[in-house]
């Protein structure tokens, strides 16, 4: 399997995942921060930051399952 497919697949599958990350947590955090402390800025950063750590976590995790159950070759 080319490379660039490859690369490609970790890509949808890290969008997939930040996109669950923001459905099932957006009301959640707003709620817990505040609409004060939300639109501060710094709230916004430290959930984005925890977005993309998560993701990028269970992207490299899905990717290596996928290769040990031999569906995709890196």
């Amino acid at each position: 399997m080319g490379q660039s497919l490859v690369l490609l697949i970790g890509i949808l599958i890290f969008i997939t995942f930040i996109f669950l990350f923001w459905l099932f947590t957006r009301n959640y955090v707003k709620k817990e921060y505040g609409i004060k402390m939300w639109k501060n800025g710094s709230a916004k950063l430290s959930y984005w930051q925890a977005a993309i750590l998560y993701s990028a976590g269970l992207t490299f995790v899905t990717m290596f399952i996928l290769q040990w159950v031999e569906i995709l070759k890196f």
